[in-house]
C-alpha cells in the first residue's frame, strides 16, 4: 500500500519559479526555483501537511488519481507514510490499537509509537510482523 498524492507543478514565468499545489489537500502549497527543488519541497510540504492533520486526529484524505503533463505523484516521507498506512490497515480490519498491539505481541504504548509520525521508527523485523498481522507482504524499495 503506497501513499502518493498528485501535485500540480507549473512554471511561473514572472517569478521564474515552479509552483506546487496539491489539489486534494487544501492549502498545501510550496515552490522551488528548479523543478528538482520544487519536487523536494513538495515532498516536505506533503509530509508536514499529512503529519499535522494526522496528529490532530483529522481524517487523512484519500488521494485522487489526477493525470496530466503538469501532475507529479508525490510520496510523503516514510516516517509519515507508515503511521497513516498502519491506521488505514487497522481501520480495514476494524480493530483498535490495543487489539493490534496484542496481535503484534507488543505493549499498547509500543504500538502507539508506530502510529505516531514523530515517534515511528520500526525495525525491519517489526515491519515484517506488522505486515503479517495485517495479512500483507512487506516490500522495501530504494528508488
Amino acid at each position: 500500500m503506497t501513499i502518493a498524492y498528485p501535485a500540480r507543478i507549473t512554471y511561473d514565468k514572472e517569478d521564474k519559479s515552479y509552483l506546487v499545489e496539491f489539489p486534494d489537500l487544501e492549502g498545501c502549497l510550496t515552490e522551488g526555483s528548479t523543478l528538482e527543488e520544487a519536487l523536494t519541497n513538495a515532498r516536505e510540504a506533503l509530509s508536514g501537511y499529512l503529519a499535522s492533520i494526522f496528529d490532530r486526529g483529522f481524517k487523512v484524505p484519500e488521494a485522487s488519481r489526477l493525470k496530466g503533463k503538469d501532475i507529479h505523484m508525490i510520496e510523503p516521507e516514510p516516517e509519515v507514510a507508515m503511521p497513516i498506512t498502519l491506521k488505514r490497515l487497522r481501520d480495514e480490519l476494524r480493530i483498535n490499537q490495543v487489539d493490534a498491539a496484542k496481535r503484534l505481541g507488543v505493549s499498547y504504548q509500543a504500538y502507539q509509537r508506530l502510529e505516531n509520525p514523530a515517534r515511528c521508527n520500526p525495525t525491519i523485523k517489526t515491519l515484517e510482523k506488522v505486515a503479517k498481522i495485517f495479512g500483507k507482504q512487506l516490500h522495501l524499495e530504494f528508488a
